[in-house]
């Protein structure tokens, strides 16, 4: 992958790492929300630079885009 994958900080990402949500996101298809500080552990970068994939406790196979995240750690 040549492209770099940044947060909303312009922070690089990586497959694995843990990232917070900055905003309530709601889920489409769902009645779900992410509450603005959920913690995503263990993110998988996507072939778009925008997006990542991840897995919350209620929700699987999630796809973010990554102006609403933050790197944490």
């Amino acid at each position: 992958m040549d492209n770099e994958v940044k947060d909303s900080n312009g922070t690089v990402l990586n497959d694995g790492d843990s990232v917070q949500v900055i905003k309530d996101l709601k889920v489409k298809g769902t009645s779900a929300t992410l509450k603005r500080g959920t913690l995503i552990k263990n993110i998988r970068l996507t072939h778009r630079e925008d997006e990542v994939e991840c897995n919350t406790d209620k929700i699987r196979g999630l796809v973010l885009k990554t102006c609403f995240l933050k790197k944490v750690g």
